[in-house]
């Protein structure tokens, strides 16, 4: 007898089957799941039993799959025992000849919503903040519970296409539109009554794909309609994932063979297709960094241990530009008041005119409601005096990246600001030891390197000082998790981890136009290789100008302290570009022309760097913007700049988006194996440089078969 899911017959004959995963927060689809639902099955089949309400007793439905019984499978035939096993039970529930209805009290994802597709009917509480969907796509997998089988039966298959293949959740009100629910509810008391009363109402209840004359909503893919959306589907889906995404490619195989097929064998390819996304390279990637290192980070793993949790009720903003504003909104958002300080009260009130705009749209869009963008905006206080500090627990710099005028801001700040309050700054590169020196107390000096827009990016970058105390890193760590951010933490260092690291992507890619690669060539390889953005573009877009005045203080600190370094090929190039006032995306001319039809290569750049006779494969290039990225990311961790794998691989793709489906620069050189690695990278250091000379790290991994690991 399983205690997974509670059974008990009212006195009106129907059956209740409660869902309550023991020892769990949430109920997964497993094993011990599917048990208790089998035997649900078996008790609905008792003649004194008129139907089946499928409930919850967690303050969710279902979620999807246990990731973690899906993490132990090596073999193919593991994942597709697993689908089919719980695809014989679903297929019981739904051909007992009784009415069995799913009634949604919370999110109801992956398995989960397969589990309550296999119901004759779904009711769900009328809450925009709960979850329909099928999320797998996201982790490299596809729904193996029939979640491709029954969705195209129920809402047509290019619904089900759009579904399975976005992985978006989906309000309550939506999914009733959509034919997904039969109704919503009130509250709970509501949900159990409407369920009761459709089961008195259909008492021989039987799924659409099982009645005789069932036909697919706008056809099947053999109709005229449906083959025009296939005819153009996969090269859509091809643009947008340039192929790194074999789920994506699954998913639609899945849906469109089945389209083709009954029921039952429809079942089986899905559970083929299933398997082979669980054994794929990109998915245990993604889930190993997206899931296990994510949550991991989340729960505080980067975090000290043993400083009590603190909030940020008061925050103060110096700096009102776009970084400098944008901090500001999310900040109110999360419900913190805000002083927003600036050299004239003008700048200070355009800065907090970033929130206004971005709380209009959400007005315009239905998102919000003008009472709720007032109530925000009046928790931002745009000022020019410093007196306004008074009572802030934490004090944000976000002026321009010049060491004077930090120094000055903080210590202006510093005097108004409490002794045991935490001052940080927002700089992308200079050191914060060097930047700390400014400070009269620096075990109190941190920094927060945001990423911009800050309202979309979902990183906060931690620099801990060389006196940073412990309990200011904690305090900076619950602020980031307070606004909805990510946190990760990394020791100082110039440019500390990912100003470092993203540098070399698109330097490399500079430096291949100088060699004569054509550049149409060198963007197309940055998205072949599952970036967000081109090199060349990516560069315009963070300005040239900016890059340059890096460099010149990178050269002149280094000069400093007795050091030097040898230029990349490619600052010569943004040198001259910014010298004939081609600056970014900012000035409208870059490595691109920017005008009101959007953007276009500069036509002139062919000429300033010919385009070489011989051009290399789009592989080769490839594999320069990766390793240079990956190695460098490497270099890191061999250095200390990073303090785990996790902080690593997360920092990657949140940080600049280095291709999730590689699950992270670190793992990029685990998922290849540190040999063939090290292999590769001697071969691209002897064409392109001794940039490309494996990290010693990874040498010594290659010696020892080792990868790169948390500990725990």
């Amino acid at each position: 007898m399983s205690n997974a899911v509670k059974l008990e017959v009212g006195s009106d004959g129907i059956l209740v089957a409660t869902m309550d995963l023991p020892g769990r927060p949430m109920n997964v689809v497993g094993d011990t799941l599917m048990e208790g639902i089998a035997e649900a099955v078996t008790k609905l089949a008792d003649p004194a039993v008129k139907g089946m309400i499928l409930a919850s007793g967690k303050a969710d439905f279902c979620a999807g799959g246990d990731l973690d019984r899906m993490s132990r499978w090596t073999t193919p035939e593991e994942p597709f025992e697993a689908s089919m096993a719980m695809k014989k039970v679903l297929r019981q529930l739904e051909l007992q000849g009784k009415p069995v209805v799913a009634a949604i009290n919370g999110h109801v994802l992956g398995g989960g919503l397969e589990i309550a597709l296999a119901c004759h009917a779904r009711f769900a509480i009328d809450d925009p903040r709960l979850k329909i969907g099928q999320p797998e796509v996201k982790l490299g997998l596809l729904p193996g519970g029939g979640g491709t089988v029954r969705l195209p039966r129920l809402v047509g298959i290019q619904t089900a296409l759009q579904i399975c293949g976005e992985g978006n959740d989906i309000a309550p009100a939506k999914a009733k539109e959509m034919g997904l629910l039969a109704d919503l509810a009130k509250d709970r008391d509501d949900l159990m009554a409407k369920a009761r009363a459709w089961i008195a109402a259909n008492p021989k209840a039987k799924q659409p794909w099982d009645q005789p004359k069932f036909r697919f909503p706008g056809g099947d893919s053999r109709s005229p309609a449906v083959v025009q959306m296939w005819a153009i589907a996969p090269s859509i889906a091809s643009q947008k994932t340039w192929g790194n995404y074999p789920a994506v490619r699954h998913i639609m195989s899945s849906i469109f063979e089945g389209g083709l097929l009954d029921f039952e064998a429809a079942s089986v390819v899905e559970s083929r297709y299933f398997a082979a996304c669980v054994i794929s390279q990109e998915s245990k990637n993604i889930i190993n960094t997206l899931w296990y290192q994510l949550n991991a980070i989340k729960k505080g793993a980067s975090r000290p241990t043993g400083v009590a949790p603190s909030k940020v009720k008061k925050l103060g903003i110096l700096g009102a530009g776009m970084m400098g504003g944008g901090i500001a909104y999310v900040s109110a958002k999360a419900g913190i008041d805000v002083v927003l300080l600036d050299t004239t009260q003008e700048a200070a009130d355009r800065g907090k005119a970033y929130s206004q705009g971005l709380l209009d749209k959400a007005v315009k869009k239905g998102r919000s409601t003008a009472e709720k963008r007032d109530a925000l905006l009046a928790k931002i206080v745009p000022t020019t005096k410093f007196e306004a500090l008074a009572g802030c627990d934490l004090v944000i710099e976000a002026v321009f990246e010049d060491r004077a005028i930090k120094a000055e801001v903080t210590k202006k700040a510093e005097a108004v600001l409490a002794a045991d309050k935490v001052f940080a700054s927002n700089t992308s590169t200079l050191p914060i030891t060097g930047l700390a020196q400014a400070s009269a107390r620096p075990k109190n000096f941190i920094g927060l390197h945001f990423f911009s827009p800050v309202d979309k990016m979902p990183l906060v970058e931690i620099i801990v000082g060389k006196e940073t105390s412990d309990e200011t890193l904690a305090c900076g760590f619950d602020y980031v998790l307070q606004i909805g951010k990510t946190p990760i933490v990394v020791n100082d260092s110039r440019g500390f981890y990912t100003s470092r690291v993203f540098a070399t992507y698109v330097m490399e890619g500079i430096a291949m136009l100088k060699e004569g690669v054509h550049p149409r060539s060198i963007e197309v390889a940055g998205l072949q290789a599952g970036m967000p953005m081109p090199p060349l573009a990516l560069q315009d877009e963070v300005s040239l100008s900016l890059s340059m005045h890096v460099a010149e203080q990178t050269k002149k600190d280094l000069a400093a302290e007795g050091k030097s370094v040898p230029e990349h090929p490619g600052l010569g190039v943004i040198k001259q570009l910014c010298e004939i006032g081609r600056i970014g995306k900012k000035a409208g001319k870059g490595f691109y022309d920017y005008g009101e039809d959007g953007k276009a290569l500069w036509p002139e750049l062919t000429k300033l760097y010919p385009t070489a006779a011989q051009q290399p494969g789009q592989r080769e290039l490839i594999d320069r913007l990766m390793f240079a990225q990956a190695n460098e990311a490497a270099r890191c961790y061999g250095e200390g700049v990073l303090r785990s794998v996790a902080d690593g691989n997360i920092g990657s793709i949140f940080g600049w988006g280095f291709a999730p489906f590689h699950g992270g620069a670190l793992q990029f050189i685990n998922a290849m194996g540190a040999k063939a690695f090290v292999a590769r990278a001697r071969e691209l250091a002897a064409k392109f440089g001794p940039r490309f000379e494996p990290a010693k790290g990874v040498v010594k991994m290659a010696e020892s078969g080792g990868q790169f690991r948390d500990a725990g």
